[in-house]
């Protein structure tokens, strides 16, 4: 396992230790390790091979076994055992909004609940209401939770793709017999959430690519090999599809297995008014081939501006192609700042000066801190004295580095009357604030709109995070009336991030065309809790590609300077 990975198995444990025993804090320290684990800057590999595990504070000695053997094996004992003692149907609640360890052990011992259909069935019945600590509201919320674990059964994160698919690519990128090989499908779009995995290649040795295909390390089960196709099984469940052809068919089959399915409907549309025949092998004139090594010359013979991956989704993307009116999307190396971080002020697990330190050695020129306000205690929210003793070491930090800038901000949570959560003296301290829906997020539509609005015509609001507060394959978001909250940040001049976080990518990228309309800005924000989590930005960049916006758009493009100007005009405003 990788650490990633490792960190994301100790949680498990931590989990399966509370749904297993009411002792409380084997399961703390679990977790307590793995958030340590997650925020080190060490090398794993490195620190296993010197024994310097201990070394991380909350990596305590048995954590550090447990984390060997991980890392070595991809299990160990204590998880063998644990994964014995919970049945799979339990572990499988633990994938239910709002269902922690605790209100599942009870589900599990009192009602003998060991599987959804089963827990879905007594909610049903209203056994689960009768339960103290539940009631009919948290049924019904169960069964919702339960309804939305199947919509998204089988379906992957953009960043666990990553994690599976570029070491596969590199690994294909290695086989002599492939002359070109690209991922493609909903990965290469920058979709946020995608079932499986597809590649791409030429060659002329179909079977020596298909041996070397399935020969990859992380292949678990071979679903089926062939001579223009083989699909094989990852570790982590992902279903992988490898397509082969001739070097002349390549640029057609990239084309075509990128998608989508709309997008590419509409293409063949575009060449069949031409008296053109497209599909995955070629471009034709009759019988005749017409020659296209490149996707750019697939899209010049249909008389269109290359289209890239990310806008693929046939949302007036032709139109403007064939108008010469695309947008130029905004590249990742046009960030010249990163705003929306949490430091160890909050729930962050590094110091102001470090998470400066790693935007700075990123090469950008400025940040904006942005830890929790004081009513999420939870997340160590800043009191107002918390508050005014870090921008007394901002201040000295400014001072001491060279060529970078620190910006006062703050994540305030939109209270239950959408107003900021702190007093005006309070909230006049900041260089920018960030307005974001952390609690009571299922509210009735009308009633939450209403209460993010209010947050928005607030003169401190500078942006809008996470605008729904959805996590992607764990929670649906807030019921808000988007076009409403567009409209009114637009008109407003807040900006609304994109959250780059791979678990949210909110504001969502169909709300691209809407946003374009308005003249809405927004922000590539990664919300990062530590320093590893400031490269959460590339996720972002690519929502924003897939929303169609350009760097202007983007207000981490401007300079240190010119952010400071548009923050400031805002503030006065």
């Amino acid at each position: 396992m990788d650490k990633t990975e490792i960190v994301r198995t100790l949680n498990l444990m931590a989990d399966l230790m509370e749904l297993e025993s009411e002792n409380p804090f084997r399961p703390r320290s679990f977790r307590s390790g793995a958030r340590a684990l997650e925020a080190s800057s060490e090398d794993l590999g490195t620190l296993i091979a010197a024994d310097n595990l201990e070394s991380i504070k909350g990596v305590g000695k048995s954590l550090a076994t447990e984390v060997r053997d991980l890392f070595a094996k991809g299990t160990s004992e204590k998880l063998a055992e644990l994964l014995d003692a919970v049945p799979d149907g339990v572990r499988d609640m633990l994938r239910v909004p709002g269902l922690g360890p605790k209100k599942i052990r009870v589900l599990w011992k009192d009602l003998e609940l060991e599987s959804l259909d089963a827990l879905a069935k007594a909610c049903e019945g209203g056994e689960v209401a009768a339960l103290k600590g539940f009631g009919a509201k948290s049924e019904q919320k169960i069964l919702d939770g339960i309804e939305y674990i199947k919509s998204v059964s089988g379906s992957f994160l953009t960043y666990e793709a990553e994690l599976a698919g570029a070491p596969l690519l590199e690994h294909l990128r290695a086989c002599p017999a492939i002359q070109r090989v690209e991922v493609a499908g909903s990965y290469r779009r920058a979709k946020e959430v995608l079932k499986d995995l597809d590649f791409v290649s030429s060659t002329e040795h179909p079977e020596e690519v298909a041996e070397h295909f399935c020969n990859f390390p992380g292949v678990v089960d071979v679903i089926a090999r062939g001579s223009t196709k083989t699909s094989v099984r990852l570790e982590n469940g992902m279903a992988v599809d490898l397509r082969m052809v001739g070097d002349s068919e390549y640029a057609f089959a990239l084309c075509h297995f990128t998608g989508s399915k709309e997008h590419n409907t509409a293409m063949r549309a575009r060449a069949k008014e031409r008296g053109l025949k497209l599909n995955e092998y070629g471009l034709w004139r009759d019988e005749d081939r017409i020659d296209c090594s490149t996707e750019e010359e697939i899209h010049r013979a249909l008389e269109l501006d290359f289209i890239v991956p990310e806008l693929r989704e046939n949302l007036g993307e032709i139109e403007m192609a064939a108008s010469s009116a695309l947008p130029k999307l905004v590249e990742a190396d046009e960030l010249r700042g990163v705003v929306h971080l949490h430091t160890n002020y909050s729930d962050g697990k590094a110091t102001l000066e470090e998470m400066a330190e790693e935007a700075q050695a990123r090469g950008l020129e400025y940040m904006g801190v942005t830890d929790h306000s004081q009513t999420a205690a939870y997340a160590g929210g800043l009191k107002p004295d918390d508050v005014k003793r870090q921008h007394e070491e901002i201040d000295r930090l400014n001072e001491k580095l060279d060529g970078f800038k620190i910006f006062k901000g703050i994540e305030s949570d939109i209270l239950q009357d959408g107003s900021l959560d702190y007093e005006e003296d309070i909230l006049e301290l900041f260089d920018f604030i960030i307005a974001s829906l952390h609690a009571s997020l299922t509210m009735p539509a009308e009633e939450i709109t209403a209460r993010v609005v209010r947050a928005l015509e607030n003169p401190h609001t500078t942006m809008l995070g996470h605008a729904t507060g959805r996590l992607l394959l764990r929670r649906e978001g807030a019921a808000l009336e988007m076009d409403r909250i567009l409209a009114v940040a637009a008109e407003q001049g807040v900006v609304v991030e994109i959250n780059a976080n791979p678990r949210r990518l909110d504001m969502d990228w169909r709300f691209g065309p809407r946003a374009r309309e308005l003249s809405l800005r927004t922000s590539i924000n990664p919300d990062a809790h530590s320093p590893a989590g400031i490269d959460d930005t590339r996720y972002g960049v690519g929502i924003a590609r897939k929303a169609g916006f350009e760097a202007a758009r983007v207000v981490n493009t401007y300079s240190a300077e010119e952010f400071g100007e548009f923050i400031s005009r805002r503030t006065k405003a």
